[in-house]
């Protein structure tokens, strides 16, 4: 799933610079940076594939800081270029950060800043929305990063429109990508829309990669929360609410827990997440009913109980709009996909029925939920970039319009 707003009129009318040439691309390394994101616009800008059918790009590989810069597993790197050849840049790729704590190089910034007035298209893989970010490039658009992140990147840049469901986001001249793998989603997004489906589907065929994959990240979503609730009063309620899913309890009673009014809680909760308390319990309900249904033959009433919903028409209905299909249809998919010796299995280890089936498994107490791992998490938030607000927000200012009550 992408997010491809229409981009202003004012981005649209921009022009390259002169010096500027649109089939040279400026990949900008940092010291700490991960090394496989790191690679991905290398191999995909950087390789000649002309025989394959897929035009060729030249790529300026540069310095953002001083080097040697160190990578995963403490190689050192020495990019060929520092951070003046990004002027001659038609595409700025900034594949990721070191930290999402620590600032990145003025200079760099600066770079990318002029880079942007100048009509250069800014692209950010993973937490390289971070550095976009810290430039002001991200103010007022829509943009994603690795769904562990983007409660972070919301709560830092309040002026951002966090998406964490998107696996890319492009907004005209500026484009961010979720983590690791949906860099290549993007990077070849980009080839489509400068050279046509047919380039991108070679490129793919090289890589050996889908040319587009459905949906979104909310597959992947974990359940946990930024890292700096860990020493927040907070974190205690959250942990219980984890443990209780399986009851049917609402954002008041999380409030009462944390003996704070309903106003004060949405609050403290919104500064410390980014996100609503009842979105994010509402996520994680949907995420316990994702689990079981990979993993267990209760039916999808069954299921509705167990994650607390009030019935399964809500299951149903908050399933359909973070994942985009039904539980039962998500159930047969998942375990299409399965391999041959764990469909023999079964999903939750049961035994085999002479159907071919699985059997039940014997009812048991819901299980008991692990304490809150203090990361992250992802929400649902705003379907366009004239949305934002009024959404599932993971914006400051985000609330669910209309939703007061528990699932």
């Amino acid at each position: 799933m992408s997010h491809d707003s229409t981009a202003a009129p004012e981005t649209a009318a921009r022009k390259l610079a002169g010096r500027r040439r649109k089939e040279i691309v400026a990949v900008l390394l940092f010291s700490g940076g991960p090394i496989f994101e790191s690679s991905i616009p290398l191999s995909v800008f950087g390789v000649d594939r002309q025989d394959a059918g897929v035009p060729r790009y030249r790529l300026l590989v540069c310095g953002g800081e001083e080097g040697p810069l160190r990578t995963t597993g403490g190689l050192e790197l020495t990019a060929p270029h520092g951070l003046e050849a990004i002027s001659r840049a038609g595409t700025v790729v900034v594949p990721a950060w070191r930290s999402i704590t620590s600032p990145p190089p003025e200079e760099a910034l600066e770079a990318l800043r002029r880079a942007h007035e100048e009509g250069a298209r800014i692209v950010g893989l993973c937490t390289g929305a971070f550095v976009l970010a810290a430039a002001g490039l991200l103010d007022g658009r829509p943009a994603t990063t690795h769904w562990m992140y983007a409660p972070t990147l919301a709560k830092r840049y309040p002026s951002v429109h966090v998406d964490p469901r998107e696996l890319f986001v492009d907004d005209g001249d500026v484009l961010t990508s979720a983590g690791t793998a949906a860099g290549i989603d993007l990077c070849l997004h980009i080839v489509r829309t400068d050279h046509g489906n047919e380039a991108a589907g070679a490129l793919a065929r090289r890589l050996v990669v889908p040319p587009r994959r459905s949906g979104g990240q909310e597959r992947y979503l974990d359940r946990s929360l930024p890292e700096e609730i860990g020493a927040d009063p907070l974190a205690e309620v959250v942990a219980w609410a984890l443990e209780h899913l399986h009851e049917q309890f609402d954002v008041e009673t999380l409030a009462a827990r944390a003996y704070m009014s309903r106003r004060t809680f949405d609050r403290r909760f919104r500064s410390l997440t980014g996100s609503a308390p009842l979105q994010w319990l509402i996520t994680q309900r949907v995420l316990q009913a994702q689990r079981l249904l990979e993993t267990s033959d209760y039916s999808v009433d069954e299921v509705a109980g167990r994650c607390g919903f009030r019935s399964p028409v809500a299951l149903r209905g908050h399933f359909r709009r973070q994942l985009g299909s039904s539980p039962a249809a998500y159930r047969a998919a998942y375990r299409a996909r399965r391999p041959q010796g764990e469909r023999n299995q079964g999903a939750d280890g049961g035994a085999q029925t002479a159907q071919g089936g699985t059997a039940a498994p014997e009812p048991q107490q819901p299980p008991a939920r692990p304490q809150a791992s203090l990361h992250p998490e992802g929400q649902v938030p705003h379907q366009s970039r004239r949305s934002a607000s009024a959404a599932l927000g993971l914006t400051a200012a985000g609330s669910v319009p209309g939703q007061r009550g528990a699932p």
